[in-house]
């Protein structure tokens, strides 16, 4: 079984896992949107023209969690079991911190796609807000914690 997206004559190939055992994987991710306190103001009060800004992030973020393996070329399709996708606002600073859930039962882990569920979470928001704020900045994009698989738990150190 080869662990390399690589093949013998340097060509890109998709990880052969079918001879690992499946197991739960978990992973969380998060993403930063850094808006006007005014603009956040705006969205937590329900003021945003296109509507329910963190509702719709949400969908898309669960929604693109599903769709991972048609973005990332050598991503697994996998069936995921769980997607969420939960959000931190802090009003002073205009932050809103994205952080999204992704588990299943699988033979790989779903860190790309929790990364990507929190990616287009944060790409929505912006999409929902740019008219009101030109300058929203999506900033960091991590991987907090992973759990499953052969290379058991990962949890980023804080401040890093």
């Amino acid at each position: 079984m080869s662990s390399s997206h690589f093949d013998e004559k340097g060509g890109a190939i998709m990880v052969d896992v079918s001879a690992k055992t499946p197991t739960m994987r978990t992973a969380v991710a998060e993403a930063l949107v850094l808006l006007k306190p005014e603009t956040l103001a705006d969205i937590l009060a329900g003021g945003i023209a296109k509507g329910d800004v963190l509702a719709v992030a949400r969908l898309a973020g669960i929604a693109a969690a599903k769709r991972t393996s048609d973005l990332i070329p050598l991503a697994h399709p996998l069936s995921i079991h769980h997607a969420a996708i939960d959000f931190t606002t802090e009003p002073s600073s205009g932050t809103v911190r994205v952080k999204a859930t992704v588990r299943a039962f699988e033979r790989t882990g779903v860190e790309m796609e929790a990364m990507v569920s929190a990616s287009v979470a944060a790409l929505t928001i912006y999409d929902m807000c740019k008219g009101r704020d030109k300058g929203i900045t999506i900033g960091r994009v991590a991987l907090l914690c992973k759990e499953g698989g052969k290379s058991g738990v990962y949890r980023r150190e804080e401040g890093s």
